[in-house]
């Protein structure tokens, strides 16, 4: 009796210490986990009462899923999911740690044979703002006439190219290249690069002729030629 009335001040004392705090955990939590490469995205749906958590997962092959046995223990969390992949169930064990606004997980199979990671944070932080989007490249205008001279069989031989563009698509006529202007066919402009074809006569057979440019600020200098790479030439068109 002696003895426990020694005791009694200090069982007093131990009374009076706080309870362990169990970390309040209700609320919803995203991350992604890494799978065969793949990065999976997971939302845990968690509901805190004391030391007790219930809830739900989605983003595994089945889902939403229910959490079983979820415990808080401090800034310890564990439970466990089922799950079917290819046609067979498995049971998913999670262990976690609180940390403020994230929650890092390790979990993987009961049996050991495949684990990973993730890295949960609460509501909107688990969602990054997006990046602000690139502007969209300038396409130059490449509208009006552009006028060169190309080589054939050593004869210098003036070349008219009258263009229409609007954004990426490039229309118009080429002339010198026979009696009458010839129509651009399949033009586009890509950053400072334009192509298109034309078909055109000579000596009593169509000819195919692809134009490739380069463009700069005050000329477009072209290599063009047959489809078939028997022929082909340069020419450097400026703007009058």
């Amino acid at each position: 009796m002696k003895a426990l009335l020694r005791l009694m001040p200090l069982i007093a004392m131990v009374c009076m210490l706080p309870a362990a705090h169990a970390a309040d955990l209700t609320g919803s939590w995203k991350g992604a986990f890494d799978f065969n490469g793949t990065s999976v995205p997971v939302t845990f749906n968690l509901k805190a009462d004391g030391a007790t958590l219930t809830g739900t997962i989605e983003g595994l092959p089945t889902t939403p899923v229910d959490i079983h046995d979820g415990k808080i223990a401090g800034d310890a969390v564990t439970f466990w999911a089922n799950t079917d992949y290819e046609g067979q169930t498995y049971k998913l064990v999670f262990k976690g740690k609180a940390n403020g606004d994230q929650i890092d997980f390790s979990f993987g199979t009961d049996d050991g044979s495949w684990g990973t990671t993730v890295s949960a944070k609460r509501g909107d932080a688990a969602t990054p703002a997006p990046a602000p989007a690139a502007p969209a490249p300038t396409l130059p205008d490449l509208t009006g006439a552009w006028k060169g001279a190309f080589d054939f069989n050593g004869n210098s031989m003036p070349v008219t190219f009258n263009f229409k563009s609007q954004c990426a698509t490039l229309t118009g006529t080429v002339e010198g290249m026979g009696a009458a202007p010839v129509d651009i066919h399949d033009g586009k402009i890509d950053g400072a690069t334009v192509t298109f074809t034309i078909n055109v006569d000579y000596q009593g057979q169509t000819y195919a002729l692809t134009y490739t440019g380069k463009i700069t600020p005050t000329q477009i200098d072209f290599n063009f030629g047959t489809s078939d790479g028997s022929w082909g030439s340069t020419v450097s068109a400026k703007k009058p």
